[in-house]
C-alpha cells in the first residue's frame, strides 16, 4: 500500500499533523519510535492560535480542561522592579481564546494521540523506528528497524531536534548564534509560589498567573505557572558551572528554596539544556518536509517553540490535500518554506533579542538595560500577540498575509458561536454587510469556498468584525478571503476586485 502521507514522529506536532490530514480523508501513516508518550513535561506553553487549531480538529473540549489560562508575561530587572509587562488580563480576545495557556505535555500528547483512533484512514504504528528512506519519482520508501518497509507519496518529518530524517537528507542548520545553558526544574506544589515584593507591579498583575522572567545578572531565571499544581523554573547556568553538578538534588533544592519556602512540593525532574536559535536551510527535499523542531529550534523566552511546529503543519496540511486530491499542482508545496521560514526567523529573532538582554550578567550593563526598558515601557507598544508577523510571500494576494480574528458571532439559528465553528474552516469568503451578490468567480467554486455574509449568515454582536473593517480602512461592501489556516489570502474592495483576487488565488495555488 502507498499512503498519501507518512508522518515520522507522533509528538504534539506529528499528532496534530495527522489530525489535520485525517480530517480531509487522506490515508496517513504515523510512525512513532516510542510506544508511549514521553512521561516528563517538556513544552509547557501554547498561545491562542494553537487553541484555534485544536478547535478546528475537534479536540478543544477535551484539551481545554487540561490547560491553565494565564495573564501574560512579566520581566523583572536587576533591582527587583518591573521593566516589561506583556499582560492580557481583562483585554479583548480578538482570536477567540486567551493569549497564553500552560499545560502538562504528557496529558496533551495522550489526548492528541488517542484521538487518532477516530480516523479510519490513519495507520498509527507505535514502536516503529525509521532507520532510512529513499525517494522515487512517485513516492518515498521508508525503511524500518524491524526490516519492514512502508511507502508514502509525501513524508512530514516531525521527529524532533535530533531528526533522523534531517540527518539522512544531510540538511544543514543555520546557526543564529545563540546558545546558553539553563537548568530546567519541574515541581508540583501544594501552595502558591513565594515571590518577593517586586516594585512597579501593575494593579492587575497576579504573579501566580504570569510567566515571570527575572533579568537578574546574579542568575537570570524564569518561573512559569503550569496546569494544576505543576510549576516550572528555568535557571541560567553561570560561567564555570557544571551541568551534572547543577542537576544534583542538593543544588536544585538550594535554587528552589526561596520560591517554595514552607510549601510542600515534589520534584518532577531537573535537567540541563542548551537554548538554541537554529533554522534548517532546507525545509523540503523532494517529497519530504521538515516540521517542528526538525526544522527549527528557538530559545523559549516567548514560549513559541511548539507553536512554530503546529503552525508548520497547519500551513502544510491543506496544501498537501489540494495536491493529493489533484486540484493543485505539486508546485504549490514549494510555498511552504517561503512562508514559514521568514515567519519562524522573525519570532526566533525576537526571542534571541530577548534572550540577550535577559542573560546579561554584567551589573552595569543590566542597570543600563533596565533604564532603557522602562523608558520604552512608558510608551504603549507591542503585546505578546503582536509577535507573530504576517505572511509576505507564497499563497498571498492583495491585502493578504495577517492572521484573521475569530470573534464570537451569532449564527442563523441565533446561537452564539466562534467564527470558525460557523464557517467550518477551509477557504472562506467573508462578505461585508453591503457587498454585492455577484456569482462567485470560477476558482472559488472549484475550491468549494464557503461564503459567509456579515448581517445575513452571522451577526456581529460584539462589533469586532465591524471594527476590523474600520481599522483596516475597508468599506462595508468589501470582502475578505481566508485560507484554511485562518490567515488572510486577500481583500477585495468590490466585485471587480474580487474577480482579480480569484485570479491571484488560482495562480498562487497552481490550480489545475
Amino acid at each position: 500500500m502507498i499512503h498519501d502521507v507518512a508522518i515520522v514522529g507522533c509528538g504534539p506536532v506529528g499528532a496534530t499533523a495527522a489530525h489535520l490530514l485525517g480530517k480531509t480523508g487522506l490515508s496517513v501513516l504515523v510512525l512513532e519510535r516510542e510506544p508511549d508518550p514521553h512521561p516528563l513535561p517538556r513544552a509547557v506553553h501554547i498561545d491562542h492560535e494553537m487553541m484555534r487549531i485544536f478547535q478546528g480538529i475537534g479536540l478543544i473540549d477535551r484539551l481545554l480542561p487540561l490547560m491553565r489560562e494565564t495573564d501574560g508575561h512579566l520581566h523583572i530587572g536587576a533591582d527587583g522592579g518591573v521593566i516589561r509587562y506583556l499582560g492580557s488580563a481583562g483585554q479583548a480576545r480578538p482570536f477567540g481564546w486567551a493569549n497564553d495557556y500552560f499545560f502538562y505535555q504528557p496529558e496533551l500528547e495522550a489526548v492528541l494521540r488517542g484521538g487518532l483512533s477516530s480516523y479510519a484512514a490513519i495507520d498509527l504504528r507505535l514502536g516503529a523506528e525509521l532507520v532510512g528512506l529513499n525517494q522515487g519519482d512517485e513516492h518515498v520508501t521508508l525503511h524500518l528497524a524491524d526490516g519492514g518497509r512502508a511507502h508514502a507519496r509525501y513524508v512530514i518529518a516531525c521527529d524532533g531536534a535530533r531528526s533522523m530524517v534531517r540527518k539522512a537528507l544531510d540538511i544543514r542548520l543555520d546557526d543564529l548564534r545563540f546558545e546558553e545553558p539553563w537548568l530546567v526544574v519541574d515541581a508540583e506544589l501544594d501552595g502558591p509560589v513565594q515571590f518577593p515584593a517586586f516594585t512597579g507591579l501593575p494593579p492587575a498583575a497576579n504573579l501566580q498567573k504570569l510567566s515571570v522572567m527575572l533579568c537578574d545578572p546574579r542568575r537570570p531565571a524564569t518561573i512559569v505557572p503550569g496546569r494544576g499544581n505543576h510549576r516550572r523554573w528555568e535557571f541560567m547556568l553561570l560561567p564555570g558551572e557544571d551541568d551534572r553538578e547543577m542537576m544534583q538534588s542538593g543544588k536544585v533544592a538550594e535554587l528552589l528554596a526561596p520560591w517554595v519556602a514552607g510549601i510542600p512540593h515534589r520534584l518532577v525532574r531537573a535537567a540541563t539544556y542548551r537554548f538554541h536559535g537554529l533554522v534548517a536551510l532546507e525545509w523540503q527535499r523532494g517529497r519530504v518536509f521538515l516540521a517542528g523542531d526538525a526544522a527549527h529550534q528557538t530559545p523559549p523566552f516567548f514560549g513559541q517553540g511548539m507553536c512554530h511546529g503546529l503552525r508548520d503543519v497547519a500551513n502544510l496540511a491543506w496544501k498537501l490535500e489540494l495536491v493529493l486530491s489533484g486540484r493543485a499542482d505539486a508546485a504549490l508545496l514549494a510555498t511552504y518554506q517561503p512562508e514559514r521560514d521568514p515567519h519562524v526567523r522573525a519570532v526566533i529573532g525576537a526571542a534571541v533579542a530577548a534572550g540577550r538582554y535577559i542573560c546579561e550578567l554584567d551589573p552595569a550593563k543590566a542597570a543600563a538595560r533596565d533604564a532603557e526598558m522602562r523608558q520604552r515601557a512608558a510608551t504603549p507598544g507591542a503585546t505578546a500577540a503582536d509577535l507573530i508577523p504576517p505572511y509576505r510571500a507564497g499563497v498571498v494576494g492583495s491585502g493578504g498575509g495577517p492572521r484573521f480574528i475569530q470573534p464570537r458571532v451569532t449564527d442563523v439559528d441565533g446561537k452564539a458561536r466562534l467564527l470558525d465553528d460557523v464557517t467550518g474552516g477551509g477557504f472562506v469568503l467573508l462578505l461585508g454587510p453591503q457587498a454585492g451578490d455577484a456569482p462567485l468567480p470560477m476558482p472559488f467554486a472549484d475550491l468549494g469556498v464557503k461564503v459567509c455574509r456579515i448581517g445575513r449568515d452571522i451577526v456581529d454582536e460584539g462589533g469586532m468584525l465591524t471594527a476590523w473593517f474600520d481599522r483596516n480602512g475597508l468599506d462595508p461592501d468589501a470582502s475578505i478571503l481566508l485560507r484554511p489556516d485562518a490567515y488572510i489570502f486577500g481583500v477585495a474592495a468590490d466585485d471587480g476586485a474580487l474577480t482579480a483576487l480569484a485570479d491571484q488565488l488560482a495562480a498562487t495555488l497552481h490550480l489545475r
